[in-house]
């Protein structure tokens, strides 16, 4: 009788990556959605509120790139493609979905 291999040979991380940056993207689409549906009823001037969003848009993607970077120079995204990759999609996504929440109020 062939003996069983104690060894679990490593799962593909892919497919779960790739939901996560799908659920990422329909995030960010809904948080793009609901800021050009306030700068809409803000009328064709805007507001303070939709200039206000949109001035917080601006800042926080480059803060999130600015991280990012520093991340990725301290070597803090991982030794893998997968792992960068999920660390990445990760560090965007609490971001979108602070957003999502505050926006939906």
């Amino acid at each position: 009788m062939p003996r069983k291999s104690r060894i679990t040979p490593p799962s593909n991380p892919w497919p779960a990556i790739g939901i996560e940056a799908w659920t990422l993207g329909m995030e960010a689409s809904a948080v793009i959605g609901l800021r050009v549906y306030q700068h809409m009823m803000a009328g064709p001037a805007g507001n303070a509120a939709s200039r206000a969003e949109a001035r917080l848009m601006v800042e926080e993607k480059v803060a999130a790139a600015a991280e990012l970077h520093r991340t990725m120079v301290s070597g803090g995204l991982g030794s893998t493609p997968a792992t960068a990759t999920k660390r990445i999609i990760r560090h965007y996504a609490s971001t979108v979905r602070a957003n999502r929440k505050r926006l939906t109020g």
